[in-house]
């Protein structure tokens, strides 16, 4: 079978570069090839060119290379306008050389059909044309697709190392005025190095994500982490901008089916990747992999008509309102709005989606936190508190969406870094976004004892998931006191009317974890977690004794619910050295007197006349 020679057969249309940037004529608008597509070859016979050019204006999104038009002694020659700003020209861009135009990663196509945005010579990359003369855009169509279509001249680099992608990723020779024959290496992006503290940021996004989810997830740290406890997860299904090396093991373990997609379905949709040799030769000529333009893969309707989508974007700071900043620090721009609010936004619109934004508790090595009273001075709000959902750090998930103003404060301070969290409290009470007498703890010596949750079934094959009480339990803890019949109030305070105010219920709900501590079984509820019972104790320090409450709701009563509280705060009271139990009890509170006499401990029973006072010793358990 004879070889086909795409030389030959398109012999016109081949130029070299230099020949090729005869096209480019002083004050037109250049665009560059996106990300690690970028034709650098191209890029660089485009500066030497600028001895015969003035006031060209380069328009880009991020590209990976070198940018050397940025460079201040080309001033003169070119003028950027990037829509992202990337490592390659964040210092020039800070110096006021160029222009960062922020805007909806899904517009920008519009912005160059309609000329408001418009491209004279677009500069791409491409591989060897097949023998019907289509080449693939690669590892990037994203908006490349969009400015080749409507640029008056096109000039590609034909480089026999770009990977050949499927799905709306092709443009015919036809549709390109210049061909440039040169191979080069497809820049590659390092795997990033991951801690302890990225790991568990990615560990409780991933509880987020359900089997049979579709997610978006893009570049860097984050998403490497992520990946690592995704792995176990069944038929995922990816419909992202871009994505990285971290996509490999998901596909290999099994974990990425898109089996489940309704939109797409059996395809991993993107618009571009950036990573290793080793992910570029494992989606080439891959048909697993499809890549369309970014006007269709963040188009939020688009988005949103994936069942359980889950979108996971990036911050560089949260304020305790919910406000999000993505793309700069203070009045320095920093990187780029991007598709956040694409896929946030069409994510929320999902049947059983999340919208969830990811970010470390703090930066400048735990010198700053990046949950603040108020943005920085500067700070532009990319995500708004009315889009965001789910906040994410290394110290767990706050779900915002729909709480009050209070509710969201505490839910981020709760997900804060903790030597930062009585600073973020009383900020809060400055702006009079917490009541006055809230609770301080000493949190850079309070620890969340996470190892403490647990999952137990009850007779009725009822799943309860028991874990320590937070600070933010406060309005679903109300609500199951409020709730309690007139007898279960008067079992557990021997009182027949009783009021939850405020001032009690946040003493329940900020503890120590060691002196006091208190534990609640929950089950989802419509709106998240819903608390159904509370066990206490309350520690004499001196004594080593505690006092031990507990309460369940009226519906949850008769199923071993008890049972299970008491077992729980047992095992945590002795992991801390607790040695005795006491309470009260009501004689006819025969259910929780059961409890007390079955724990396993010999129980120590005085009736005073009105009630059963019970003690017992945590450290000799009966035979």
């Amino acid at each position: 079978m004879q070889k086909f020679d795409w030389k030959e057969k398109y012999n016109s249309k081949i130029a070299t570069a230099v020949a090729a940037m005869k096209l480019v004529k002083s004050g037109n608008h250049i665009f560059i090839g996106t990300g690690c597509a970028q034709p650098q070859h191209l890029v660089n016979a485009l500066v030497k060119h600028s001895a015969n050019i003035y006031d060209a204006h380069i328009v880009q999104l991020l590209t990976m290379g070198p940018a050397p038009y940025a460079d201040e002694k080309f001033r003169e020659k070119f003028k950027m306008n990037s829509f992202f700003v990337a490592d390659n020209v964040r210092h020039v861009l800070s110096k006021g050389i160029g222009d960062y135009t922020p805007i909806f990663l899904s517009d920008i196509p519009k912005e160059f059909e309609s000329g408001r945005i418009p491209i004279d010579v677009a500069l791409i990359s491409v591989t060897v044309p097949d023998a019907n003369g289509m080449c693939s855009l690669g590892v990037s169509v994203d908006i490349v697709k969009a400015a080749a279509a409507n640029a008056k001249y096109v000039i590609a680099q034909v480089n026999q190392n770009m990977p050949w992608t499927f799905g709306d990723s092709f443009i015919h020779v036809n549709a390109i005025d210049m061909l440039v024959p040169y191979d080069e290496e497809i820049i590659e992006l390092p795997v990033p190095e991951l801690d302890e503290s990225l790991r568990r940021i990615g560990q409780n996004v991933a509880r987020l994500v359900e089997d049979g989810s579709t997610i978006e997830c893009g570049i860097g740290r984050i998403p490497q982490a992520l990946a690592e406890y995704l792995v176990n997860k069944k038929d995922l299904g990816i419909h992202t901008e871009m994505f990285s090396d971290w996509i490999i093991d998901l596909v290999d373990s099994g974990a990425v089916t898109c089996a489940k997609k309704l939109l797409n379905h059996g395809k991993i949709v993107a618009s571009f990747c950036m990573g290793s040799k080793r992910l570029y030769e494992y989606i080439n000529n891959n048909p697993f992999f499809e890549f369309y333009p970014t006007e269709y893969v963040n188009d939020p309707f688009i988005i949103s008509q994936h069942e359980k989508m889950v979108g996971i974007n990036v911050g560089l700071e949260v304020d305790l309102t919910g406000q999000v900043c993505a793309d700069s620090l203070g009045y320095q721009f920093y990187s780029g709005i991007g598709g956040q609010v694409d896929f946030i936004r069409g994510a929320a619109k999902s049947r059983g989606g999340k919208a969830i934004i990811a970010l470390p508790s703090t930066a400048q090595d735990e010198q700053v936190s990046r949950i603040v009273p108020h943005l920085t001075e500067g700070a532009g709000v990319v995500t708004t508190r009315g889009d965001v959902h789910y906040v994410v750090t290394e110290y767990g998930i706050a779900y915002l969406h729909g709480k009050s103003i209070r509710e969201r404060v505490l839910a981020l301070i709760n997900v804060a870094h903790p030597k930062f969290r009585k600073q973020l409290i009383q900020g809060a009470k400055a702006q009079n976004y917490l009541y006055q007498d809230q609770i301080e703890l000493a949190w850079d010596q309070v620890r969340y004892p996470e190892e403490l949750e647990r999952y137990d079934t009850l007779r009725d094959g009822t799943e309860i998931f028991f874990r320590p009480v937070k600070p933010t339990d406060e309005p679903a803890l109300s609500e199951m006191l409020y709730s309690l019949s007139e007898e279960s109030v008067r079992k557990r305070y021997m009182t027949r009317t009783m009021t939850f105010p405020h001032k009690d219920v946040q003493q329940l709900t900020n503890v120590d974890y060691t002196q006091n501590l208190a534990i609640v079984g929950t089950v989802p509820g419509v709106s998240g977690e819903e608390i159904v019972a509370i066990a206490q104790y309350f520690l004499d320090p001196k004594t080593q004794a505690a006092e031990v409450a507990f309460i369940v709701q009226d519906e949850w009563q008769k199923k071993g619910m008890g049972t299970f509280l008491l077992d729980c705060i047992t095992e945590m009271a002795k992991q801390r050295a607790v040695k005795s139990f006491y309470a009260k009890v009501l004689p006819n509170n025969k259910a929780m007197l059961s409890i007390f006499h079955n724990s396993g401990y010999r129980v120590n029973t005085e009736f005073d006349g009105d009630v059963y006072n019970i003690n017992y010793d945590l450290t000799k358990k009966e035979k």
